[in-house]
């Protein structure tokens, strides 16, 4: 039985199963793209063939092959839907990091956009907003035997208390409030400096949402917390610094890397 399955009424709310298949084009608001990883070898060398010196740099340092073949995939599907999104090549991306060390656009493009990508297992999760910080995370689930150990090490009280009612289900309820958590620290882009008991997001079966921040609720209304399901069983969420936001989830096509620029 899976995460969704178990909180029937949070995936309803959110809308979260509604991905739609297309490709890539400027849109206003927020988006959240999924994109699949496991790509033949020539896929991967399309999506080689994008990156710049620094990304092949970071990809050669990875020891797995597995690892570098999702790091490689992964930035070769951001590079496609963020150039969708500003009409530009793939190959022409520029990126600097703040100094927390999220990843921002640079030259030409700067500012234009905002955006966040989390991968996990087989799946990239890419979040694009013209108007609002966002972030979004995506994790492949594992056995948690001692999930309310690190819960009550690393989570905000009120969310400690709600995982420790949640009973048989705690696992998949652990895995909802650490992707919001991270969403919502990627969409900050403070890094490891914000601690994950500074602030709370609701645990399921309560719908999706930062409760309060630095024990304040006045700053927590205005953020969207949602919960993402971009394949049966794999957790995820979006944050985005908005009040009530729409977000539109959208699914690139299988053979994506086939639409990259060639060399």
């Amino acid at each position: 039985m899976t995460a969704r399955s178990l909180f029937p009424e949070t995936a309803a709310a959110t809308g979260a199963d509604e991905w739609s298949v297309g490709e890539p084009v400027r849109r206003d608001g927020h988006t959240v793209w999924s994109a699949g990883l496991r790509l033949s070898a020539a896929r991967r060398a399309a999506c080689l063939s994008v990156l710049d010196g620094e990304e092949r740099a970071r990809s050669d340092r990875f020891l797995r092959a597995e690892d570098r073949d999702r790091f490689v995939a992964s930035h070769g599907a951001l590079r496609l839907i963020l150039a969708g999104f500003l009409d530009a090549d793939a190959r022409a991306l520029a990126f600097s990091t703040s100094m927390t060390g999220k990843p921002e656009l640079a030259g030409p493009e700067a500012g234009r956009l905002r955006f966040n990508l989390s991968h996990s297992g087989g799946h990239a999760l890419v979040a694009v907003s013209t108007t609002a910080r966002i972030g979004v995370d995506v994790e492949v689930p594992r056995p948690m035997p001692d999930a309310l150990r690190i819960a009550r090490a690393h989570f905000h009280p009120r969310e400690v208390a709600a995982l420790a009612a949640c009973g048989r289900v705690v696992e998949a309820a652990f895995f909802a409030c650490w992707t919001g958590k991270e969403a919502f620290v990627k969409a900050v882009g403070a890094g490891l400096s914000m601690p994950l008991d500074g602030f709370a997001v609701a645990i399921p079966p309560a719908p999706p949402a930062i409760l309060e921040i630095g024990g304040l609720r006045a700053p927590a209304a205005g953020w969207t917390l949602a919960t993402l399901a971009p394949a049966p069983g794999l957790p995820g969420a979006v944050a985005i610094e908005a009040p009530r936001a729409a977000c539109a989830l959208r699914r690139l096509r299988p053979d994506w890397a086939d639409r990259l620029p060639g060399p």
